[in-house]
């Protein structure tokens, strides 16, 4: 039997490349607005973004200019020398976001990353260098490195790279009380997803943030924000902090800023950034100009009030589809919850089986925790795409048996 394309894509990667990931079997070659096709030309409606990533949807035409008219003039120089882009751009996120200062990485993991180092420093040049403890969220995801990872939950990603960093304490999401009584004088901040988003699409209450908020100025301690999955105007806010009104001391954000590009950044007051001095941090390719040019065509769309606002009314759109449909299929569905185009569809049975029969059918969707599949589109979708996605949602569903327990 002749192999295909796809087969040999498969076989080589099996062969060379670190089996760290469970792929989906198709092999995607082509993207379009809000489609992207394999290699045997079935299209698909994507409602994953890339997780979230493909904030102005596939092959933008505006984003795809400036990133090669950039690469066709100056790609990289390294952090030894300016260059004009990341001023502009850091002047941008200062007057968007409200945050001083900015420090320029590649992913939310490195972006978180620099959060907790901002953190710690900022005791440790205060002279109390005993406070260099986390409070975080069960149910939290922050990253894959050792810092990132000190301050995720699930035993699932901690208990193989064990030990991690030490004195991180975990408490429930909306829990006031408990969070109150984990901090201690050797925390440095509390860390915290406005929305979660690996732990099942959970957006925090404004009584949480608020109190939050409060707690973190009654103790003088450093709030951090990870806003790598529901920033960058995913909420129909250009934060989704704003939702809340509270500004955080130090946030991260990374994905949809750079619109499929690598692009992440540790955004931070003026106070919250005053220990990170020459020597403390760094990135050979953060902040390089390619990268730059990206986040500010991005941002040159995504920040303005007409698609923000765009966002929040096709956010309401979709909601209230899902929701109307889910009446339907009641045995397979129970609720939506998230906000704006974040949004999560929870199941009555395990959503990663779902996911994979609402890909042969040509949707894409994504996991995540607590029998939930997230609904990430990009955030260009029109009423007719919403209208595609719920309509074969549903026809889905009616067909779907679920799985035998094993």
């Amino acid at each position: 039997m002749t192999k295909t394309f796809a087969d040999q894509v498969r076989e080589t990667e099996a062969r060379h490349v670190l089996q760290t990931y469970k792929r989906a079997p198709i092999v995607l070659v082509r993207g379009q607005g809000p489609r992207v096709w394999d290699t045997e030309g079935k299209d698909y409606l994507d409602f994953t973004s890339g997780v979230g990533v493909a904030s102005l949807g596939h092959a933008n035409p505006g984003l795809a200019r400036v990133v090669a008219e950039q690469a066709s003039t100056l790609v990289h120089t390294s952090n030894l020398f300016f260059h004009p882009y990341q001023a502009e751009l850091s002047e941008k996120l200062a007057r968007l976001s409200g945050l001083d200062r900015a420090f320029f990485c590649n992913s939310g993991t490195e972006a978180m990353e620099a959060c907790l180092k901002f953190a710690r420093r900022y005791w440790y040049t205060k002279g109390e260098r005993q406070r260099t403890g986390f409070v975080a969220l069960t149910r939290a995801f922050h990253g894959r490195t050792f810092g990132s990872l000190s301050v995720t939950a699930d035993p699932h990603y901690r208990e193989p790279f064990e030990p991690l960093v030490p004195g991180v304490t975990f408490v429930d999401p909306g829990d006031t009380d408990a969070l109150a009584a984990a901090v201690t004088d050797r925390t440095a901040a509390v860390v915290v997803e406005p929305i979660q988003g690996e732990g099942g699409i959970r957006p925090a209450s404004q009584e949480f943030m608020k109190g939050l908020r409060a707690l973190c100025d009654e103790h003088d301690l450093m709030l951090v924000l990870d806003e790598v999955q529901c920033g960058v105007a995913r909420t129909g806010k250009l934060y989704a902090h704003e939702h809340y009104g509270i500004t955080p001391d130090i946030l991260a954000t990374a994905k949809g800023i750079g619109g499929g590009f690598p692009l992440g950044a540790c955004l931070a007051t003026e106070n919250a950034a005053s220990g990170m001095v020459i020597g403390t941090h760094g990135s050979t390719f953060g902040g390089n100009p390619l990268a730059m040019a990206a986040g500010m065509a991005v941002l040159d769309i995504a920040a303005t009030p007409e698609f923000l606002n765009h966002v929040q009314q096709m956010g309401e759109r979709l909601r209230a589809a899902l929701e109307q449909m889910i009446p339907n299929h009641d045995q397979l569905f129970d609720s939506v919850r998230g906000m704006g185009l974040m949004l999560g569809v929870k199941m009555k049975s395990d959503s990663r089986a779902f996911v994979g029969y609402l890909r042969e059918r040509g949707l894409l969707t994504v996991a995540a925790g607590d029998n939930v599949f997230r609904v990430l589109p990009p955030l260009i979708i029109e009423e007719s795409h919403i209208r595609e996605f719920v309509d074969g949602l549903s026809a889905a569903a009616a067909d779907y048996e679920v799985p035998a327990a094993a």
